[in-house]
């Protein structure tokens, strides 16, 4: 009975994978909502503290694979950064700095407004300035879509990640300083951490490119050797304790401004990138607790709502400054409402650093929870709405 318990828990992660793509393609072909939000659903109600098909992920080698996973959306967003753009249109760094900061300070208030302790509600403010990068790039690889709003919505998602790294990182080291006194500790800290590791992305970013091109091999193998890349690289931040989020963005940044010219395959990373998707967004969803969830339902809808109100009212305010409407850019903003994976693995990483107070923040399992099924969602009609994307792809590419 033990060998047959033991071969059905060494089966559970690929059955559960399998059964979340499936999910994913038959969701996406009956409805027509993205792959991702039922990939989410099933790994939520497959993990072990719901049907129990899942066990409880181990904080490190499921969190290493999650990495890499991200990593290769974070590289593959890092890449399609236009400095040239941010420097020639500084409103939209405006833009995302203001709606940033307008969202910290709107979750800041309503996680106070409902008793959270301050160093609770720092953590909640923080994670909550950020979009999903993850989201954000697969909907928009699956949608098809471009314009505006498309690459406004990455521009602001990469300005997003790095922001809430830094001030999640701050958080977390204030937490461990334990006093208010040694917030000029923290921050150093946290910005030491960004600095190494948007050097060591961008070292990678230099030296790829050169190693295929002095092999002649930039066009064929181009593929697999940032692949691989960006593997070592998330290996490398993830053993020293720096970001794997600021790295890989740094990494892709950089290779896009060495002239390194990718395909539609390349920049999608194929059947890897498509595989570990899956697996990211299962991961992601498995570490949540249907207890946690409800118990933090009421503040999470306050908190989902204050954060869509403040990306939204933060984009909307440099609209015309920018170039684009009052209209394009509210469907900016409410494309920014994706948060769930980037949230999920943070708070794995405070963990293994020894942060336990992260236990006790129970709105952010239902945060993540309604936007890791509603955040694809919205995504995709704000996409929809601003003509930027067919309402469905799939059947425009089939004809």
């Amino acid at each position: 009975m033990t060998e047959y318990l033991a071969i059905l828990s060494s089966l559970a992660w690929p059955f559960s994978i399998t059964v979340a793509w499936l999910v994913g393609e038959f969701g996406q072909r009956w409805t027509g909502l993205p792959r991702i939000s039922f990939y989410g659903l099933a790994g939520f109600l497959l993990a072990a503290p719901q049907i129990g098909v899942l066990p409880r992920p181990d904080a490190g080698a499921a969190l290493l694979l999650a990495d890499v996973a991200f990593g290769l959306v974070l590289f593959e967003l890092g890449y399609r950064i236009n400095l040239r753009w941010l420097r020639t249109n500084p409103w939209i760094g405006a833009a995302g700095l203001t709606e940033s900061l307008l969202t910290f300070g709107a979750v800041l208030f309503v996680a106070r407004a409902f008793g959270a302790p301050d160093i609770n509600a720092l953590m909640l403010a923080s994670l909550s300035m950020a979009t999903s990068p993850a989201t954000l790039v697969r909907v928009i690889n699956e949608q098809r879509s471009s314009g505006q709003v498309t690459e406004r919505a990455l521009h602001l998602c990469a300005l997003n990640c790095v922001l809430a790294v830094f001030a999640f990182n701050a958080s977390v080291g204030l937490w461990i300083f334990r006093t208010f006194e040694d917030v000029g500790d923290a921050l150093w800290n946290s910005l030491v951490v960004l600095a190494v590791s948007a050097f060591t992305g961008a070292v990678f970013g230099l030296v790829v490119p050169a190693l295929l091109r002095a092999l002649g091999k930039m066009a064929q193998d181009g593929t697999a050797a940032f692949a691989l890349a960006v593997i070592l690289l998330v290996s490398i931040t993830f053993t020293l304790g720096l970001s794997p989020v600021v790295a890989a963005l740094a990494f892709g940044l950089t290779a896009r401004h060495r002239r390194v010219a990718f395909s539609q395959t390349q920049r999608n990373f194929g059947a890897l990138g498509e595989l570990l998707t899956v697996v990211l967004f299962v991961f992601a969803a498995s570490t949540l607790d249907w207890q946690k969830v409800w118990a933090g339902g009421a503040l999470a809808i306050a908190l989902v709502a204050a954060r869509l109100a403040a990306k939204t009212l933060g984009v909307m305010a440099f609209a015309h400054l920018s170039g684009i409407s009052w209209r394009k850019g509210a469907l900016t903003g409410v494309s920014l409402v994706p948060l769930s994976v980037f949230v999920i693995l943070l708070i794995e990483h405070a963990r293994l650093a020894g942060v336990q107070v992260v236990e006790e923040l129970r709105a952010v399992a239902a945060v993540t929870m309604l936007l890791e099924v509603f955040g694809p969602i919205l995504l995709q009609r704000a996409l929809v709405w601003a003509r930027e994307a067919p309402a469905n792809p799939e059947q425009e590419h089939a004809a």
